[in-house]
């Protein structure tokens, strides 16, 4: 009878017929020894120090002449000889037994051959489950597998630089995600990584993504450190400067560990489904480009979904995952649809959740986009979850008193907008670098400058202020950035304007609030095609809009001239009331006098003293035409 033994994924010796044969499992643990390093013998003293360490040699000794009759004994009755004992030595007969641990040296010629038979055998651990508590046997271990795994990418290294037809290059994606499932912080694997999948061009955008907001931090804080000493200590040490006391107490945010579950899947359709699938390895390898988190490989997360003994909140917690993004496709034929959602695991919260339209004819061809939007939406909402999860640990006050000024916020009038100040600037009374909440209480400047529309620039002034705070306090975060975009617009500074936002959407490609603002300085910088674009899209992330993305959208509109799809936006809003100067002007441009009237008479009901002109001369607006064809619909409707 022939024997083979099993090292990988458990240790087991089998008979012919692939059944379990009994046998001591250190004498198991001996023939790996010799195995690994194909030796025929080695020193009886060498493998007690091997299977029970150095500190105590009598025990050690005795413990393996035991273990050497209970192997003589087992082998008589198997009717094989694998070891041979003398007083000094073991010795082992090669020829008596296979293993899986026999990987082939003549690989360089056929790498791709090679590659596929270690990525199928170092898929399962190596000695898994195996109990030996010798600090020898574990230092051993973990020199085997990292031989195994230098052995790895030497082969893939080789493959990768010849891998041409479709079946090579899977294999090469399949090896390098599994050495990535291994060893997820390996720079070396991160490399490999990103130029194996950087031959199908699938990670240039990530890399632009990141370089330009690199790029364009660095650009705006060179500009600004010339007027605010702040911003020059920003462009010397890449920081802001807070005070020692501060910086004591500010929380030490780990990075995340994210981890994307295989999509479940509810549709008819398999071949989606396999779409769908390998949208998760897109998606990871998205993730390699980014620093904020650390994501678990495909593999791993496969595994982790499929094991059916062991709460899976348990597998989460042991593994320090921090977020799952879990994802299900649905529908049938072309009407196939994605959903995902991030859970951030602590608190069992949804993060962030969006459906995705998948139409069959062009899949393939939408994967990669939605695998890039998926990856930086994930980055960007963990990245601002942690901010705030991080002063609700450590200021829990302060975080409360933020929440319920945002909530205000919301509903965009004059007592809400006082509220939400006064709870804002009472959480930076509980931390004041708490830069979400100095960048809102910007927003309350600005928001009030709008609803009154009396130019009164000492609100531009104090939103600009709370906007630089907000900078300093987290100057690679978007909110302090868009504040200042918005801050600027008003005063007239719309080029300066423009290039905030712009840093804004670059720091947060998915956040809608920031498009919409990028959307509406687009508007004042007289290019309302390009706001209404962006504002469709802010629609699309965010779909029950808030009134301020309507109102920018029904401003883009009646500039473009479409004066029936503005009041369109204006009838979604929930306070149309807020653009009623907007209504009259669009109704009167459409020459329907009555409700150009209508709405003139509300207006003069809050704002009794408004005039054309003065409101115009105050409005920054980059090109005179803009001016122009509000005030026709202004003065047509009767003011």
């Amino acid at each position: 009878m022939t024997f083979s033994l099993r090292t990988f994924g458990g240790l087991k010796l089998l008979d012919s017929d692939g059944h379990d044969v009994a046998f001591p499992e250190k004498g198991l643990l001996i023939l790996c020894y010799l195995l690994a390093d194909s030796m025929e013998r080695e020193l009886r003293g060498t493998m007690a120090h091997f299977l029970w360490g150095h500190d105590d040699y009598g025990s050690a000794q005795v413990n393996l002449r035991k273990l050497v009759s209970r192997i003589k004994s087992r082998q008589a009755e198997l009717g094989v000889e694998f070891l041979r004992f003398t007083e000094t030595v073991i010795e082992f007969e090669p020829s008596s037994l296979a293993s899986d641990m026999s990987f082939t040296d003549d690989g360089t010629d056929q790498p791709f051959s090679k590659l596929a038979l270690l990525v199928k055998t170092l898929e399962s651990d190596f000695l898994a489950g195996a109990n030996c508590q010798s600090p020898v046997f574990r230092r051993w271990l973990r020199a085997q597998k990292s031989r195994h795994a230098a052995l790895l990418k030497e082969t893939l290294t080789i493959a990768a630089a010849r891998a041409v037809a479709k079946e090579e290059v899977a294999l090469v994606k399949e090896t390098a995600l599994l050495i990535f499932s291994a060893d997820s912080e390996d720079t070396d694997i991160h490399r490999m990584l990103l130029n194996i999948f950087d031959a199908a061009g699938e990670v240039e955008y990530f890399r632009q993504i990141f370089e330009g907001r690199g790029e364009l931090l660095a650009s705006w804080s060179r500009l600004r450190a010339k007027s605010s000493p702040v911003l020059e200590q920003v462009r010397e040490t890449g920081s802001m400067p807070v005070s020692k006391a501060a910086a004591e107490m500010a929380p030490k945010i780990k990075i995340p560990r994210l981890i994307l579950l295989p999509p479940s899947n509810y549709s008819r359709n398999s071949g989606g489904a396999m779409i769908a699938a390998s949208l998760i390895e897109d998606i990871t390898i998205g993730f390699c480009a980014l620093n904020s988190l650390q994501v678990i490989a495909p593999y791993t997360a496969v595994q982790i979904s499929r094991q059916k003994d062991e709460d899976p909140l348990v597998t989460f917690e042991r593994h320090d995952i921090s977020y799952i993004l879990d994802t299900r496709l649905s529908g049938q034929d072309g009407e196939m649809s994605l959903f995902s959602q991030l859970i951030e695991l602590a608190s069992h919260e949804i993060v962030w959740a969006e459906r995705f339209s998948l139409e069959l004819s062009s899949l393939l061809r939408q994967r990669r986009d939605i695998s890039r939007r998926i990856a930086l939406s994930v980055a960007s909402q963990i990245e601002r979850h942690e901010m705030m999860r991080s002063h609700f640990e450590e200021k829990p006050t302060a975080y409360h008193r933020y929440l319920m000024g945002r909530r205000y916020l919301n509903r965009l009038t004059l007592p809400n907008l006082q509220r939400a100040r006064k709870e804002l600037k009472a959480s930076l009374e509980e931390s004041e670098n708490f830069a979400l909440a100095l960048s809102s209480i910007a927003r309350t400047y600005s928001k009030e400058w709008l609803l009154t529309a009396r130019g009164d620039v000492d609100l531009l002034k104090s939103a600009e202020k709370f906007a630089m705070q907000a900078i300093a306090a987290r100057h690679n975060m978007a909110d302090g950035y868009r504040e200042l975009g918005v801050a600027k617009v008003l005063q007239g500074a719309i080029d300066e304007s423009v290039e905030a936002l712009e840093l804004a959407e670059t720091l947060s490609p998915h956040y809608a609030d920031v498009i919409a603002d990028h959307a509406d300085t687009l508007v004042h910088f007289s290019r309302p095609d390009l706001a209404l674009q962006k504002i469709e899209r802010a629609i699309e992330l965010n779909p029950l809009s808030p009134d301020s993305y309507l109102w920018t959208a029904s401003g883009a509109s009646y500039c473009l001239g479409h004066f029936e799809g503005a009041l369109g936006y204006i009838d979604r809003m929930a306070d149309p009331s807020l653009v009623d100067r907007l209504s009259a002007a669009s109704w009167a441009m459409l020459g329907n006098g009555d409700k150009a009237n209508f709405f003139v008479r509300r207006v003069r009901e809050t704002n009794p003293n408004f005039d054309v002109d003065k409101w115009l001369s105050v409005v920054p607006l980059k090109e005179q035409w803009q001016k122009d064809i509000y005030r026709e619909g202004l003065k047509k409707a009767g003011f």
